[in-house]
């Protein structure tokens, strides 16, 4: 690659796989460092070292200690140029829990990430490693581009651009706000049009302002928090100002770990040509999750957080009527209780029909989207997701309601013309879910239409290199302010 291309990026994030993972940011934070590393980009990925993070798995190396009592480690993965940067402090970060336990988050996550937000700028400059971007994932890094502003005097930072990412805007890091005595910045900066909201300390509020570019993971999701509180939660005013800064990229998927030609969980690998060993996987998750196999019956799945966002609450008003047609549903998730417990009431209503494994196994998963015909997203919002992709990637095809990435990535099948990818509904009701997934079950018994939408869909491409060109070029503007 040309020169112009050698960009140092400090990627920070608070989880990425195979370190530590809640959600979808993990596999982004792997992923896409990789995709710009073949750009001809240096990337470092930096992320606190919890507890779960054993040093001697991964040959953890101690680099160096920092100002604020804290220390460097790192490491490189097999084969991977991308350097990982750990944090290391104990009193935040030697707990069992990311973000908190048993349902509840940790007091004092305010403090734990000014701790390392800061953490992040001492060891760019102690190391020399002088960032041309840092690119700052969720509201745990969002007070990077704060503290920049703050710095900016200082040559070693006088010329690094900032890129604010959102995965999901509902979560904010909205504190008391006394946490402006432990961020160290002058009290100036909590007002109005900069920390302050509703007489409380936002995060997410302080990168969406001072960060010099801002995506989120989707181009419809993009549009979607500017335009009304139910998709901005209080900052769609905030972006609407930066609208000229906002940018949306779809999220791509790691081909290395979502591949049925190359999967490792699956009882029979298969592609687009080999379709047929795909009904070997629905045997084997069929017999893992109880339910009898029947070879010509439409499996559904499911592979969830059991959360609102996720469309749960229509789901659970649709399944009586859903479950009297010609089907099978395989559900994997954890979250909500209440979800769950709806669930379990079919389950024991509908034995033969509908089986929830309620905890995340990577095994599972894989088999779900191996084994499954038709893969349900019925969310309320969905800032990219990444299940409707790889459902693509394994021949499930995909009913979704028409919101944020979904919309993006996921167009409406028409029988009379072939054209589209899955099946779409727009209203967010039981009666719209319920017709979508009419419509792919009448499409399923025209084995030769399903056939052609099965092949189509799996030759689709959303790979990281894609997404990875596009992040280049936000990065450049983001540089292009600093000139």
């Amino acid at each position: 690659m040309a020169d112009n291309r050698k960009l140092n990026i400090l990627f920070v994030a608070t989880e990425a796989v195979p370190f530590a993972k809640t959600g979808g940011l993990a596999d982004v934070a792997a992923a896409l460092p990789e995709a710009l590393s073949k750009l001809g980009c240096t990337v470092k990925v930096i992320l606190p070292k919890y507890a779960a993070i054993k040093e001697d798995l991964y040959n953890l190396k101690y680099v160096r200690d920092l100002s604020n009592g804290g220390a460097v480690k790192s490491c490189k993965l097999k084969g991977s140029p991308v350097e990982y940067i750990f944090i290391e402090y104990d009193y935040y970060f030697g707990r069992p829990g990311l973000y908190g336990e048993n349902g509840a988050d940790y007091p004092d996550n305010a403090e734990r990430f000014i701790f390392f937000s800061r953490a992040v700028l001492d060891f760019a400059k102690l190391s020399g490693f002088k960032p041309d971007i840092i690119h700052c994932n969720d509201w745990q890094a969002a007070l990077i581009p704060v503290y920049l502003a703050n710095k900016r005097e200082d040559p070693f930072f006088k010329k690094t651009g900032t890129v604010m990412t959102i995965h999901n805007l509902a979560y904010q890091g909205i504190f008391h706000k006394d946490t402006m005595y432990a961020t160290g910045l002058p009290w100036s900066y909590f007002t109005r049009d900069r920390l302050e909201y509703w007489d409380y300390f936002n995060f997410m509020k302080g990168g969406l302002v001072f960060a010099d570019v801002i995506n989120t993971v989707s181009e419809t999701y993009a549009k979607e928090i500017q335009s009304s509180y139910e998709y901005g939660w209080g900052l769609e005013g905030v972006l609407q100002i930066r609208k000229s800064d906002v940018y949306g990229i779809l999220n791509g998927i790691d081909s290395k770990v979502w591949n049925p030609k190359t999967d490792r969980y699956l009882a029979k690998k298969y592609d687009s040509l080999t379709i047929g060993k795909k009904l070997q996987n629905k045997k084997m998750i069929t017999g893992k999750m109880g339910l009898p196999f029947l070879p010509e019956t439409p499996l559904l799945g499911i592979v969830s957080r059991f959360a609102d966002q996720k469309g749960f609450d229509i789901l659970g008003q649709a399944l009586e009527h859903l479950l009297q047609n010609d089907l099978q549903l395989a559900v994997q998730g954890v979250g909500e209780q209440r979800y769950l417990d709806m669930f379990n009431g079919f389950c024991a209503k509908y034995p033969d029909k509908i089986s929830v494994f309620p905890d995340f196994d990577e095994k599972t998963a894989h088999l779900i989207y191996a084994g499954a015909d038709v893969f349900l997203m019925p969310s309320l919002f969905e800032p990219c997701g990444l299940s409707q992709l790889i459902s693509y990637k394994y021949g499930t095809v995909p009913v979704v309601r028409e919101t944020g990435g979904l919309a993006d990535s996921v167009k409406n099948y028409e029988a009379k013309t072939g054209k589209g990818t899955g099946f779409v509904f727009k209203n967010y009701s039981p009666l719209s879910l319920l017709d979508a997934v009419k419509r792919a079950l009448e499409i399923y018994q025209k084995k030769e239409l399903w056939g052609k939408l099965v092949f189509k869909d799996m030759r689709l491409d959303f790979s990281w290199d894609i997404s990875a060109e596009k992040y280049f070029e936000l990065y450049k503007k983001a540089q292009g302010k600093h000139k």
